[in-house]
């Protein structure tokens, strides 16, 4: 039996986000295909000796991953999940970080939110090393000695090539729905005027221009996910610009979720960049219709099946959102999404490359 340890940020469960959903439900779903897995966290002490192969997430959390790869000399994959926040953080960010960002590269701009996470107490520095190395160096080496990287699209391979020149094997593994939780029932009624986000409130998720967009609209926006670390003032700005049509409602588990996909006729996700926007998988296999971020890896996923907006206006989102109210269901989208987009043939994506690496280990 292969032994795997996944190993993930550690405030994957303290701050949930779209890497929880993947790294547990591929964990759930490779135990039934004779492969052992157990999710370590970064910070804990890991026995190495007991697994076949180390499999990492978030490449841009590249001291994470240094920590562990120069103990021990074991074959090991990554979850790249490479979120481009440099728009954002340039362009969109308040304060006097977002002044200072204005002038840095994003992978400069990634170091020092790293440096600064680890000063400030908010977060562990599992790798020294990265502080003279810098977030590029570092994930150079990591790219270089990975096994394999699994990207969720074609598109976010691509800009790992363009960036560091990735070389590295790879298998796409795409982000995925729950297919035995997201039943759509085509008999119950949607409501035409219901939207939901559901995302982590954050800056990056832009759930700001949101809100403007359809504050004192005739629909009713529902909100779904908690403020993100060191994101507070964000959260609260948005609950302070929301007219009353707006409601708010804190992270909430999977299974809650499924009424409100049921009843909703748009889901939207606004944000400053999306790898794939997980939630927007999830609420068109429940039939609702997708308005989603032009920026990032989305066409790959959703093709000519969404409605795309320009997350830095507001206009534009509203246009969005009410066109995609008018639309029909598309059962094309539904069928895509459970033929190519579900967690267990992301599950055996992914054993296919562990067993490849590990047959080219012993080679």
């Amino acid at each position: 039996m292969i032994k795997v340890a996944m190993i993930v940020r550690s405030t994957l469960y303290t701050s949930p986000g779209g890497d929880t959903i993947q790294a547990l439900q591929t964990a759930r779903l490779l135990e039934g295909q004779g492969i052992s897995v157990e999710i370590k966290l970064t910070s804990e002490t890991i026995e190495y000796g007991n697994y076949h192969l180390l499999h990492f997430f978030n490449i841009t959390r590249p001291a994470d991953i240094l920590h562990h790869i120069r103990k021990v000399n074991i074959p090991f994959v990554v979850s790249t999940i490479m979120i481009n926040y440099s728009e954002y953080d340039k362009y969109h960010r308040n304060g006097f970080a977002g002044l200072i960002f204005r002038f840095l590269s994003g992978d400069t701009i990634e170091y020092l939110k790293a440096i600064a996470r680890w000063i400030l107490r908010k977060d562990r520095m599992m790798s020294l090393s990265y502080t003279w190395k810098g977030q590029r160096k570092s994930i150079h080496e990591i790219i270089k000695k990975a096994g394999m990287i699994l990207p969720n699209s074609l598109s976010e391979y691509n800009r790992l090539k363009k960036l560091y020149g990735c070389s590295t094997n790879y298998i796409v593994i795409p982000n995925a729905v729950d297919s035995e939780l997201f039943r759509f029932n085509r008999e119950a009624e949607k409501d035409p005027q219901l939207v939901l986000c559901i995302a982590r409130i954050e800056g990056i998720k832009n759930q700001a221009n949101l809100i403007r967009a359809l504050n004192n609209t005739r629909f009713q926006l529902i909100i779904i996910g908690a403020p993100a670390p060191n994101q507070s003032a964000y959260y609260h700005m948005c609950r302070e610009i929301a007219a009353s049509n707006i409601r708010f409602i804190d992270h909430i588990p999977q299974e809650e979720l499924v009424a409100y996909y049921q009843k909703a006729k748009v889901h939207v996700l606004p944000s400053w960049f999306e790898t794939t926007g997980l939630s927007s998988l999830e609420a068109a296999a429940m039939g609702c219709s997708i308005v989603i971020t032009d920026k990032g890896d989305t066409e790959e996923y959703f093709g000519n099946h969404a409605v795309y907006c320009s997350p830095s206006s507001p206009q534009s989102i509203y246009a969005a959102v009410e066109k995609a109210s008018s639309l029909p269901c598309d059962g094309e989208l539904q069928k895509k999404i459970l033929k190519q987009y579900t967690w267990q043939l992301a599950s055996r994506q992914t054993a296919e490359g562990y067993k490849k690496i590990i047959a080219d280990t012993w080679d």
